[in-house]
This record gives C-alpha cells, sequence and structure tokens, in this order.
C-alpha cells in the first residue's frame, strides 16, 4: 500500500478542507471508497454513519459544508502505520477529531473513518459534539 507523506497530505488536506474545495478533498479517494462517521449518521440518516462510494461521499461532504458554513480544521498531529494515516484535528468547534485512513497501492483512501473524543469538552467548556 502507498502511504502519501504524512506532512505534504496532511497539508493538503487542510487546505483543501478549509477552502471549501470538495473536488480537492475527494481527490485523495478512491471511487469505492467507504467511509463510516458517527456525523454522517446524522447529516444522512439513511447511511447508518456508513457512507459508500465517492458520490455517496460527495453528497454526504456538500450537505456537512452547508450546514456548517463556518467548518475549520487544525491538523494537529498525523500518525503514520502500514497503509494508513492518521489525522489528528481540532475542528470550528474547538474538539480533537481523529480520521484514520487506509490506503490503496495508488495513494488513494479506499476507507476512512471519522472519530471522535468521548465524554470531553472543548475549549468553551460545552460537551463535545460527535466530531468527523
Amino acid at each position: 500500500m502507498a502511504v502519501p507523506h504524512p506532512a505534504q497530505f496532511s497539508a493538503a488536506w487542510e487546505a483543501a478542507w478549509n477552502a471549501r474545495d470538495l473536488d480537492a478533498v475527494l481527490a485523495h479517494f478512491h471511487d469505492d471508497v467507504v467511509f463510516t462517521s458517527p456525523v454522517a449518521a446524522r447529516i444522512v440518516p439513511d447511511t447508518g454513519g456508513i457512507v459508500r462510494g465517492k458520490a455517496e461521499l460527495r453528497a454526504y461532504c456538500t450537505a456537512g459544508l452547508r450546514l456548517v458554513p463556518d467548518l475549520h480544521f487544525t491538523v494537529e498531529d498525523v500518525y503514520a502505520g502500514i497503509s494508513i494515516l492518521v489525522l489528528q484535528y481540532r475542528n470550528q468547534r474547538g474538539d480533537v477529531v481523529d480520521e484514520v485512513l487506509l490506503f490503496d497501492d495508488d495513494g488513494l483512501v479506499v476507507e476512512g473513518h471519522g472519530t471522535a473524543r468521548t465524554g470531553g469538552v472543548h475549549a468553551t467548556g460545552e460537551p463535545t459534539s460527535q466530531g468527523a
């Protein structure tokens, strides 16, 4: 599996999201990607939190950007494993979120999992949302 350079990938990922450039965000994903997220379960409930394929991922991301006009991510750390990167970032609410990304031989994300810290509080003192 071809894992992209962690610093370069995370910088491009952060820049694409913060520019609200879905084409740039989705360029990292395989057409048959599977992505899970508790936020997807809320935004597109018919998915049960499991988004399948790039078209469905685009629909989820589009809905998320529409619902969160001030969306902003700041990557705080990146972890690399065998065929995996984990991006740890803060969202616009200050919540810490981890996104676990599994790459194929071409360096495209074939599987992703948005996760969030549970039971915590974010910078404003309010309970954390379910983040990714």
